[in-house]
């Protein structure tokens, strides 16, 4: 998500180098955003009593936030350029509400059950069960995959296409985003209330 923010720094200040200074900047907060959710899964076993709690918490704080995105459309103001010297907060923010971090809360609210795995999913619970230092390696293998991927898109633009394509072909997916958030929210709170009777 933060590649046309790179493209944009590198198009105002006419220089490859802001491009390359927004990815290092976006990386570091996406990160930190990564390290923020998978840490905690490395201390799974201190959470395991309050599981239930959390999970019912969580459900409802989706489906909260959901609905709040679909009541309140408007893009901020705010976000249309953001400062160089705020990519990382916006990175780290954005990872957490609907980058990285989002992707690890199914598992997390019991929507995953052990039966019907896939080899991602069993990787990821490998994760929650591994130590603090695999937790560090897997996000920053992420964080390099993600920068990377997204550095080569914000090249390609920045380089090849410039701003016209981008202000031509961009399109708000907020409320596929939101409605999501609700229908996983909804979900996780059934599986999690059915399965306390």
């Amino acid at each position: 998500m933060g590649w046309p923010l790179a493209v944009s720094a590198g198009l105002m200040d006419k220089s490859p180098r802001a491009l390359f200074r927004a990815l290092w900047a976006l990386a570091a907060g996406h990160l930190l955003a990564t390290l923020l959710v998978v840490l905690p899964f490395a201390f799974l076993l201190v959470l395991a009593e309050w599981q239930r709690s959390i999970q019912l918490g969580a459900s409802l704080l989706v489906i909260g936030f959901g609905v709040y995105r679909l009541i309140a459309r408007r893009h901020p103001r705010t976000l249309a350029r953001i400062p160089p010297t705020q990519l990382a907060l916006w990175s780290f923010a954005v990872a957490i509400a609907h980058g990285a971090a989002l992707m690890l809360v199914p598992i997390y609210l019991g929507l995953c059950r052990a039966f019907e795995l896939d080899a991602g999913h069993e990787a990821a619970g490998a994760l929650m069960k591994a130590g603090l230092g695999m937790a560090v390696l897997v996000s920053l293998v992420h964080v390099a995959a993600m920068t990377s991927a997204g550095g080569c898109l914000a090249w390609l633009v920045y380089r090849y296409l410039g701003l016209r394509f981008v202000s031509r072909s961009w399109f708000n997916l907020d409320a596929i985003w939101a409605t999501s958030l609700v229908l996983v929210g909804a979900v996780a709170l059934v599986f999690n209330v059915a399965s306390r009777h």
